[in-house]
């Protein structure tokens, strides 16, 4: 009972694009060196044949998790609206591809189905009496900038829609109205980012004609909204080559979470993900890492206060920005959880 450990093997997606470690190579990884039992996968990145897998393949899949005892916890699925090219999904066209989704995941041993956050509550609500009947629970993701609560200023992302909690708000009434314990959230640890991190700086400043642009992004961009501060940046620094999506990679940790807003969704948590960038040593305690761009510690300690009793699965993100540079550059994903885990351990412990 209480808090375990767990990872996507998302986290190792350069280990496995090198053909250094496949699905299994990932799973042994987790059970040899990290001493735990969890995984989480992405459907189309490890199921062969996705959406339509073999039944070889689910027959290997259970047999290998089977052998090293491990615990399938989430399949984290997406929604291609425009799959079929000539029209937009309607919503009783994504609860349809959600269900076959749930169902590949129960025949896999998985727990839980992560959504995305931009999918419609009706989807979601059109497709649970098939996750209670095959008894595979729906978490919908919060990520940042994606807030737990109101903000008392509301923004607009890169694509200029409204940054609001109404998608948390949505299933937490759901799972009120209906008592079913078999549809929740997935909170991602990246909505604790308090600053950018330093793997995200780098990467920008190398890859932007002036430098002084990320700096500025990085003094100001929470004073402006997202317009403003694009014709700011036009101003100072023509040329500056970045977008709307790069500047908002930049301001994530202007939308940071208060840790102390987890407490009360903890009750409707499927699992967690635990968003990470960068591990480093913490300065006078050898041989103990910390990611210095994400609260942990505080909302560690509130789960355990509030009696959550799940998953956090390493979520490794960091290698995104070290890919514009040579191979000798390139991170170790494996050291990095390793690191990750390290941490989650203490602080579980703690």
């Amino acid at each position: 009972m209480g808090i375990k450990r767990g990872v996507s093997l998302y986290s190792y997606q350069q280990a496995q694009f090198f053909k250094q470690l496949d699905w299994k190579g990932q799973i042994k990884e987790v059970h040899d060196n990290l001493k735990t039992d969890g995984i989480e996968i992405i459907d189309e990145a490890t199921i062969h044949r996705y959406p339509f897998p073999t039944e070889e393949f689910i027959a290997d899949w259970n047999n290998y998790m089977a052998q090293y005892e491990m615990k399938a916890v989430t399949m984290d699925v997406y929604l291609d609206a425009l799959q079929f090219r000539d029209h937009v999904m309607n919503y009783h066209e994504a609860a349809e591809r959600l269900k076959r989704d749930l169902r590949i995941a129960a025949s896999m041993g998985f727990e839980n189905v992560r959504c995305l956050s931009g999918v419609p509550i009706q989807v979601i609500e059109l497709a649970l009496p098939t996750a209670e009947k095959i008894g595979v629970r729906i978490g919908k993701e919060i990520h940042a900038p994606m807030p737990i609560k109101p903000r008392s200023k509301p923004k607009k992302n890169a694509m200029g829609f409204e940054i609001s909690s109404k998608g948390v708000e949505e299933v937490m009434e759901l799972r009120d109205r209906t008592g079913s314990p078999f549809v929740g959230l997935v909170p991602d640890f990246g909505i604790f980012l308090h600053e950018p991190s330093d793997v995200t700086v780098d990467y920008f400043r190398r890859n932007v004609p002036n430098p002084d642009a990320v700096d500025f992004i990085r003094e100001f961009g929470g004073e402006y909204d997202l317009d403003e501060l694009i014709r700011l940046l036009n101003e100072k620094y023509p040329g500056h080559s970045m977008d709307g999506g790069s500047i908002e990679q930049l301001s994530l940790h202007e939308s940071c979470a208060d840790p102390e807003d987890i407490r009360e969704i903890v009750p409707y948590i499927v699992s967690i993900h635990g968003k990470f960038y960068h591990m480093t040593e913490i300065p006078g305690r050898p041989g103990e890492y910390e990611d210095k761009a994400i609260y942990y510690e505080r909302p560690i300690e509130i789960l355990k206060e509030e009696g959550f009793d799940g998953y956090i699965d390493s979520e490794y993100e960091g290698q995104r920005h070290q890919q514009d540079r040579g191979e000798e550059y390139l991170p170790d994903e494996v050291e990095e959880v390793r690191r990750h885990h390290e941490m989650l351990e203490r602080l579980i412990n703690k």
